[in-house]
């Protein structure tokens, strides 16, 4: 057991070492983009976001070092506080990094920097369990059954027993005078070869007691070709989230003299989101077809739009698209209006007001928000226009974010669940209390990624799962029935969470 519980300085240990030759690829596959970052900018991003983390140190691919150190320049990691060169192997790198670390006592997690999906859950339960265990591993269980085969790789002589069985991940965690220990008495074996650095504690140091973290199945290692797919689309369905700021005055700090363009603003979230950053001392101009006769999928009426506040403020910081528009019903009987509406305001309108807002926030490295629903995952019989046109929202977020990286420019987007708004009573007719998110909780969190400095997200927005009690106080029958009604309009129920939006 670790001989003290006091706190100590953690420093986490990015290993960037290694080279995308199983991707094919010649450059470092950390530097590859998945989700519109670098993979090592996610890693470096969670670590970073970490409370209990208070210093990070890179290891990189020998003559890369400049390649890091711009990301962490344009990103303004603050926690790095060394960019190193690796060594010819693993555990060359982890010795040039136990010798940069010094001789005082601290916690210290070694993490792969192509693991990009690591959380902050993850990175927190290991330095907590630094307070009980001087060495800790990250793993999960194993869910296809281990066989032992022989010298040939074609005959099972064994089947061990599955329920302890792990899967190792990374972070792997250590006290710092532990992990030096253990790898002064490897470096002393002619016959020392290790893959990672617990198996050296375990081989070397068999007294101490590696504690078991359980890790996570989107931690997984970006090593072959497809995992970059896998990686790219794990990071399109990951739910982010953003911290809420202290308070009404640092909402007013952070916002008082901005300015906002919010498209589709006449009622629902959009008019939320407006009244709030007025609220908060924003200046604040809506647009719709309803109250401005403003065509969001018109480039000549949204130019002029900008061009308007622009004008009058002297700045935008802020583009915000909640408009949009949803008919539901066969592809093959809906009529071209119907078709060339869909796709018009809901995703040719998010295109042109990017394309033509984009020059007005590199001016304020300000940001744009869209809207997006819970049917951007599959397509729906019944809403093939409106899922698809969802996910290409989706999919327009994530590439200009990496596009904008360079202008400063930031671009987000917000899944709210199903919404209680003027337009979704309109369709669906009053819904039970508590089934339905309230427009201003997504309106807050809509300003919160405004005021945040995340990029390239996907936010989601969801109610609490409701309580055992507050299921049995509906009168006898009435949960079953609704649960049946929701069950039959599931697809109705997901798609119509961007139902807040306005439509022409």
């Amino acid at each position: 057991m670790a001989a003290s519980k006091r706190r100590r300085r953690t420093v986490g240990v990015v290993l960037a070492g290694g080279v995308g030759t199983r991707v094919g690829l010649e450059t470092p596959k950390q530097l590859l983009k998945v989700a519109g970052k670098a993979i090592i900018e996610h890693t470096l991003a969670a670590f970073e976001a970490t409370a209990e983390v208070d210093e990070i140190v890179v290891m990189m691919t020998p003559g890369y070092v400049p390649d890091i150190e711009a990301i962490i320049a344009a990103r303004g990691f603050r926690k790095v506080v060394a960019v190193l060169e690796g060594g010819v192997t693993r555990n060359d790198t982890t010795k040039i990094a136990l010798d940069h670390l010094g001789t005082e006592e601290c916690n210290v997690l070694f993490h792969d920097a192509v693991r990009p999906l690591i959380t902050q859950r993850v990175i927190r339960e290991c330095v907590n369990e630094l307070r009980n265990y001087d060495a800790v591993d990250t793993a999960i269980a194993s869910a296809d059954t281990i066989i032992v085969v022989d010298s040939s790789g074609e005959i099972i002589v064994d089947i061990p027993d599955r329920s302890l069985l792990r899967r190792g991940q990374t972070p792997q965690a250590f006290t710092l005078s532990t992990i030096r220990k253990a790898y002064e008495l490897a470096w002393q074996d002619p016959a020392f070869s290790a893959t990672d650095d617990c198996s050296v504690v375990l081989k070397y140091l068999p007294d101490v007691a590696i504690k078991v973290v359980e890790g996570s199945e989107h931690n997984m290692k970006v090593t072959a070709p497809v995992d970059l797919f896998i990686a790219d689309k794990l990071f399109q369905l990951s739910s982010s989230t953003v911290a809420p700021l202290s308070g009404p005055a640092a909402y007013g700090e952070a916002l008082r003299g901005r300015v906002a363009v919010v498209f589709g603003g006449s009622y629902g979230i959009g008019a939320d989101i407006a009244v709030l950053l007025e609220e908060y001392g924003a200046g604040v101009y809506r647009f719709s077809r309803s109250t401005t006769d403003t065509h969001v999928e018109d480039p000549h009426e949204v130019e002029a739009a900008l061009s308007k506040v622009h004008g009058d403020a002297g700045r935008i910081d802020y583009i915000i698209v909640t408009a949009g528009v949803l008919t539901t019903g066969p592809l093959s009987e809906t009529d071209d209006r119907t078709v060339a509406e869909m796709i018009g305001v809901n995703y040719v309108a998010p295109v042109q007001i990017a394309r033509l807002g984009a020059g007005y926030l590199e001016e304020t490295a300000g940001q744009l928000l869209l809207f997006t629903s819970s049917s951007y995952t599959r397509g729906r019989a019944g809403y093939s226009l409106y899922s698809s046109s969802k996910a290409a929202v989706v999919n327009l977020t994530q590439a200009l974010a990496e596009e904008w990286t360079d202008l400063g420019v930031r671009v987000n987007c917000i899944n709210p669940e199903r919404t209680a708004t003027p337009m979704r009573t309109k369709a669906f007719g009053v819904e039970p209390a508590g089934d339905l998110l309230d427009a201003r909780v997504v309106a807050q969190t809509a300003v919160d990624v405004l005021v945040s400095d995340v990029t390239g997200q996907v936010v989601d927005v969801r109610r609490p799962a409701p309580t055992v009690a507050a299921r049995s106080a509906r009168p006898a029958g009435a949960a079953e029935a609704v649960e049946e009604q929701v069950e039959m309009q599931e697809a109705e129920a997901e798609v119509e969470a961007a139902l807040e939006h306005e439509s022409p």
